[in-house]
């Protein structure tokens, strides 16, 4: 199956994202939602790249396939970079949205603030059949208030103002790619594996 990529989560919007930038390789895109009795990788990196390295790895080498793996989330100034890599299960094992936006907004209310700069980050990691590896990154700037604004996205969006009027949320799936942490780190991707897939 050389012509086929697996795109390491489930997520489903992430997969939507990631496809839509992906639309012209000649391949084959598929996710671990894809395959039955997968285990999961277990993610004990520091940094979003050693996460992003470790998913790629390990499902690269269970499925003899190419795998793409991406591990992103929210750094908050205020909450000294926090939630970072715990951002999907900032509220525990079974986080979901709600829990986790609910923990952001009580942690920024035990430091006393009432907004703060962050960050999104994602760090891509693509690991072929062969060992060879493609890293790439993208990083987009805003800031986190208390008060949720659209119904788009997932995770932190309704909370990330982008700029003093909108949020993240609010965008269309076409806006959020093109401006967002994913979106930059898989535009800077898409023709490196141009250069391998073609």
């Amino acid at each position: 199956m050389r012509n086929c990529l697996v795109l390491a989560t489930k997520n489903k919007d992430k997969v939507t994202e990631i496809k839509a930038v992906f639309a012209e390789l000649p391949v084959e895109i598929l996710s671990l939602a894809d395959f039955e009795n997968l285990p999961d990788a277990v993610e004990d990196g520091k940094t979003f790249e050693e996460n992003a390295r470790i998913k790629a790895k390990f499902f690269a080498e269970k499925l003899n396939l190419a795998c793409l793996a991406d591990d992103s989330g929210l750094e908050v100034d205020a909450l000294n970079g926090l939630p970072g890599i715990f951002s999907a299960r900032f509220s525990g094992y079974h986080a979901d949205d709600a829990t986790n936006n609910q923990k952001l907004l009580s942690e920024l209310e035990k430091v006393g603030a009432e907004e703060s700069k962050a960050n999104y980050k994602c760090a891509l990691s693509f690991i072929d059949t062969d060992g060879s590896e493609i890293q790439t990154s993208g990083i987009v700037h805003g800031v986190i208030k208390k008060i949720p604004r659209g119904s788009g996205g997932f995770g932190y969006d309704p909370y990330f103002y982008i700029d003093d009027k909108k949020t993240m949320a609010e965008l269309s799936p076409a806006e959020k790619n093109s401006i967002s942490h994913r979106g930059a780190a898989v535009r800077k991707m898409l023709p490196l594996l141009k250069e391998r897939f073609l």
